[in-house]
């Protein structure tokens, strides 16, 4: 078999067997299996910060040095997730998801052997390619694989399993360290992945068939797929795109100015660089952003679609994603900060502070029913970022200790409510054919608001100290939480290409 035809049969996506394409459930076989991809990203995003005081001790490293290997996951993960986004659309979400567990899982099991700090620096370098690879899809496919009524719920669940990965990765990896090795920290994400494989291979419909994009809803069989259903539905098709040129200057923009973003944070934030190197770094960050604005509009495909942000009610659907997990992220960053810096231990705080993932993810799936029946999207992203925001203030203005869990639930909550309903409007506003690329954004504008969350985070405490940098930050979350109330607006659905 030469190299052509051994490429063409790996991305070739197979079909579901005919017993699970035909059941009218099996959209959420598929649904279980994106959760897989977004529970292990997000449990593997909430637990390396425990391993750093290991990694230190291990390899004889500062912790200026130690936070490269959360810093270049970061880093690789913003930059790939709207290119891969639109690399899916061409070759197939499927294919492309199923390969990202691959990737995770492989360069996983290897950072477990790394013998080096910047050994592992380079496979969290590679992991983060497996994590983008599964993430730029997991909207995509929830959203164009679920029934357009059920697709809030859906996202919900999602998210719920996002939340489910923040709250289990400080308990998991804690224990772990503690009774184990930080080796296993990394090592515990391979069977994860194994059955992350099998369970796409099997469950997730196909997203390409003969050389053509297709969105059948999950529960409907696709061409070729099935024909024990009770009914068919018409396949959502789109014609082949024009040959292009891959928008490599419009990548690399990406990447600079978001190093260099993040990079002037964690420098700002005690980095072992001089004071003038944040400036610098700030302008870079400017200069780049402008000029990748400027080779977008350009560009025969773009990595970012000027034309899918500038839909009414995406860029501000964008803004509020990334602000939904710049303010997930923060508490999670802080809380143990403020708390253990009032004489609680380490494990209750850590306890205390996994009530927000996991009110998040309680309202993200059924706390949602909770709400008036007739509520739109729109009305939800509002409540839920004003409750987000009495959450913070309350958790900026109460005493360092168990007081703060109940702000917490309320800020969980909130968000909870915010995000999968701000994802649903984003989606609907995108069309069909380009759902990948969407999803990418989305998932990019969500990684950015984690990177800045902790960046933000640990600028406030070094330059204001533990107690008084930490409640500023909360409070002057509260106002943007209650700004992202603003900034929702209702989208028109559409169906077509542009």
């Amino acid at each position: 078999m030469n190299a052509t035809a051994l490429a063409t049969r790996l991305l070739t996506e197979r079909p579901r067997p005919r017993g699970i394409a035909g059941w009218r459930h099996a959209h959420w076989l598929a649904v279980g299996t994106v959760c897989l991809g977004a529970f292990l990203g997000q449990l593997d995003a909430s637990v390396i910060a425990l391993v750093f005081p290991a990694l230190g001790r291990h390899f004889g490293a500062g912790f200026a040095a130690v936070e490269w290997v959360a810093l270049a996951y970061l880093l690789v993960l913003v930059a790939l997730l709207a290119p891969i986004g639109w690399l899916s659309d061409l070759v197939g979400r499927k294919t492309m998801y199923i390969g990202g567990f691959a990737v995770f899982g492989l360069s996983s099991l290897g950072a477990g052997f790394a013998g080096g700090l910047w050994v592992l620096v380079g496979l969290r370098a590679v992991q983060a390619v497996g994590a983008a690879m599964m993430q730029a899809n997991s909207v995509a496919l929830v959203a164009r694989g679920v029934p357009g009524h059920a697709m809030r719920r859906a996202l919900g669940i999602q998210a719920s399993a996002q939340g489910l990965g923040l709250a289990l990765g400080p308990i998991l990896g804690g224990m772990l360290v503690e009774h184990a090795s930080w080796r296993w920290v990394f090592w515990v994400n391979v069977p994860i992945a194994v059955f992350g494989i099998l369970a796409g291979w099997y469950l997730l419909p196909r997203t390409r068939t003969a050389g053509a994009p297709t969105d059948a809803p999950a529960a409907v069989p696709g061409p070729r797929e099935g024909r024990t259903g009770t009914h068919r539905t018409a396949t959502h098709r789109t014609a082949p795109r024009e040959a292009a040129r891959f928008d490599l200057p419009g990548l690399l923009l990406l990447t600079g100015a978001t190093t260099t973003l993040l990079l002037a944070l964690s420098t700002a934030s005690g980095l072992p660089l001089p004071g003038w190197a944040v400036a610098a770094l700030l302008l870079a960050s400017a200069v780049l952003a402008l000029a990748l604005v400027r080779q977008e509009r350009r560009a025969a495909r773009p990595i970012l679609a000027p034309g899918l942000v500038n839909t009414p009610g995406v860029r501000s659907g964008l803004v509020v994603a990334l602000i939904g997990y710049l303010l997930l992220f923060c508490p999670l960053v802080l809380g143990p900060v403020l708390l253990t810096g009032a004489g609680v231990s380490t494990a209750h705080a850590g306890l205390v502070v996994t009530l927000l993932p996991a009110a998040f993810a309680f309202a993200a799936t059924v706390g949602g029913g909770w709400l008036p029946r007739g509520w739109s999207d729109v009305t939800r992203c509002r409540f839920g970022a004003l409750l987000t925001a009495v959450g913070l203030l309350l958790f900026a203005l109460l005493p360092a200790s168990d007081a703060v869990a109940f702000p917490l639930l309320v800020a969980g909550y909130g968000l909870g409510l915010l995000l999968p309903a701000n994802n649903a409007l984003v989606m609907r506003a995108i069309p069909a054919q380009c759902s990948a690329v969407g999803g990418g954004m989305v998932n990019m504008a969500r990684s950015l608001g984690t990177a800045l969350g902790m960046a933000l985070s640990v600028l406030g405490v070094h330059l204001a100290g533990a107690a008084s940098g930490g409640r500023t930050v909360l409070l002057a979350l509260a106002a943007v939480a209650a700004a992202a109330a603003l900034l929702t607006r209702p989208v028109r659905t559409r169906r077509t290409g542009p």
